[in-house]
């Protein structure tokens, strides 16, 4: 059987997160307000069809698998670089040594703003909706944020971490990280998140927060010819 994780969309879209998917039985997508996560069911020239009909009606996609999938008809493929991706099955308590503050919709345009401005990975208008999220604020200024994305069956990605150039060096990033894995943690899931594999920096950190790398995965983004 395939592991949950190893194509984590399309076991996200399959089951816990289908009220943010379009598309049926052959392909899915998130709806572009959320996300550009998308997944064939498999490599059958059906599904691809299937997956090439949601980039036509509803825009690009990025798919991230564990091997890489055909490329549907009509579509081009840019290729991304490589991204690992990393499991937490046990983390040491780390407690943030500073103000953690819930996120809602109230804050989505902040959010959507530090996000266009630190880029840690896709992020739209409505992406915080797939999870939880927190922050930190200062003078009522979102400075720093973490949350949730994908969630396949017994996981959930951790995602949107990023903290504002001028702030960065203060832990805010692994602080967060650790109130966000306690909530997946707490709910027997386990936390986990892909990185591109240059950005050794990033890796290491997550290694120290007690992150293994699972597998390098394929991520390629599709858009119509």
């Amino acid at each position: 059987m395939t592991h949950p994780v190893d194509r984590p969309a399309w076991s996200a879209l399959t089951t816990r997160q289908a009220p943010f998917a379009l598309g049926g039985a052959l392909a899915l997508r998130l709806a572009p307000d959320f996300g550009l996560f998308a997944a064939a069911a498999d490599g059958s020239d059906e599904a691809l069809a299937a997956l090439a009909a949601l980039v036509a009606a509803h825009g690009p996609v990025a798919t991230v698998e564990v091997v890489a999938q055909p490329l549907p008809p009509g579509m081009a493929a840019t290729p991304q670089p490589a991204v690992l991706q990393m499991v937490a099955e046990r983390l040491s308590p780390r407690e943030p040594a500073f103000e953690v503050t819930p996120l809602t919709d109230a804050d989505a345009q902040q959010m959507l703003a530090l996000a266009t401005l630190t880029k840690p990975g896709p992020f739209f208008a409505r992406t915080h909706q797939l999870g939880d999220f927190v922050g930190v604020k200062q003078d009522g200024r979102l400075i720093a944020m973490a949350g949730e994305r994908l969630k396949p069956e017994g996981f959930t990605e951790v995602s949107g971490v990023c903290t504002h150039p001028d702030h960065q060096g203060k832990g805010y990033a692994a602080g967060l990280m650790a109130v966000i894995e306690r909530s997946i943690l707490a709910r027997g899931e386990t936390p986990f998140l892909h990185v591109f594999a240059h950005n050794t920096g990033a890796v290491r950190l997550y290694e120290a927060l007690g992150y293994t790398v699972r597998t390098e995965m394929d991520f390629t983004v599709l858009r119509p010819v």
